[in-house]
């Protein structure tokens, strides 16, 4: 019999074609997931907001009132449905497609934003929401289809990594600095304060449920030998996880209290997305299989989605729409001599106002 079984349509099947299956099913998971986090993030600002309202300790200053809040505990569930659709993401394909896709819940964000928030949403801010998915889909036509480690002893080889460990020694100076010195002295002053911290940690995070995730599949799929490996592997990454989570949770808090939803959102997935990839690259070596093209595409693609963000940041106050018809009429009065006006809605202009 052939190798590859032709089809209903006239295209060839091959067994290739299912081992990318996989990868499908992660970028699935990653979509849905983009969804329930930018959800969250209106849930919770929502919370926020009501609360300072009736005279709560804010969370910038310390504050958990939050915790009493239903409203709070609703994103959180939002925001645990998407966080372990994206840890099962993580499971099925590559980090560096994973986390870019990110991008989705900053998009999700300002529409809601501008619905429950009363947030600006204006031309510029449509025209970042559209550049945002069309980076997106750059990035999964050029990411690595395939994963680099496929088993928790691998992986465990790949943990002895000196430039990894440097890494994570970083990670944690630069989060206890923030803790007790940077954060108490600036936070109210930069938005980068939390978000440096919230995107450092969340980094390991996500390396650690990469990790928990392989070692979840080996217990299942009781591969002999790995059976023991894979147990203590995986206690250690979910201890990990948990801690990991717990502190991007509580700055992320005081982030969203300090400033601004279309703020704290691109800003937070710009370092987030470009500390994963970092630490990715040092850690499971993703990108080392993939042609120039693809790895160029990448970055072509993630580029995008940075201009996208900002440009939802950037003009997020403005009240400045593109507007055409007055683009025409202003180009009208340059060519005009003879004293003629131009008129639009409610302004009249003439050459000697110009």
């Amino acid at each position: 019999m052939d190798s590859a079984v032709e089809s209903s349509t006239g295209r060839a099947w091959s067994p290739q074609d299912k081992s990318e299956l996989p990868f499908f099913i992660g970028l699935g998971l990653a979509i849905l997931s983009s969804f329930f986090i930018g959800s969250s993030f209106i849930i919770k600002k929502l919370s926020l907001l009501r609360l300072n309202r009736k005279g709560s300790l804010r969370a910038g200053a310390g504050g958990f009132g939050y915790l009493k809040d239903w409203m709070w505990w609703l994103g959180f569930l939002t925001m645990g449905i998407g966080e372990l659709a994206n840890f099962a993401a993580y499971t099925f394909a590559p980090a560096s497609l994973v986390t870019p896709l990110g991008a989705l819940s900053v998009l999700v964000s300002a529409v809601l934003a501008s619905k429950f928030l009363k947030e600006t949403l204006n031309s510029f801010g449509k025209l970042g929401c559209l550049l945002c998915i069309l980076g997106s889909i750059v990035l999964i036509i050029h990411s690595p289809k395939e994963q680099e480690v496929e088993s928790v002893g691998e992986l465990v080889d790949k943990l002895h990594n000196t430039v990894f460990l440097n890494y994570v020694v970083v990670v944690i100076v630069v989060s206890v600095m923030i803790v007790f010195y940077v954060g108490p002295r600036f936070r109210t002053r930069h938005v980068l304060v939390y978000i440096t911290l919230c995107s450092a940690v969340g980094s390991l995070t996500v390396m650690a449920c990469k990790g928990l995730g392989l070692s979840i599949r080996e217990v299942v799929s009781n591969s002999g030998q790995q059976q023991e490996l894979s147990h203590w592997t995986a206690c250690m990454f979910f201890i990990t996880v948990v801690v990991c989570i717990f502190i991007q949770m509580n700055y992320l808090n005081k982030a969203l209290d300090l400033f601004n939803t279309s703020i704290v959102t691109p800003v937070y997935y710009v370092m987030f997305t470009s500390l994963v990839i970092i630490a990715s690259a040092i850690l499971f070596n993703e990108w080392a299989n993939m042609i120039p093209e693809d790895i160029l595409g990448s970055i072509c693609g993630f580029l995008v989605v940075i201009v996208a963000i900002f440009l939802l940041q950037g003009f997020r106050e403005s009240n400045k729409n593109f507007d055409f018809e007055d683009m025409r009429c202003r180009q009208r009065q340059s060519l005009m001599r003879n004293g003629s006006r131009c008129e639009y809605g409610s302004n009249v202009f003439s050459p000697r106002n110009v």
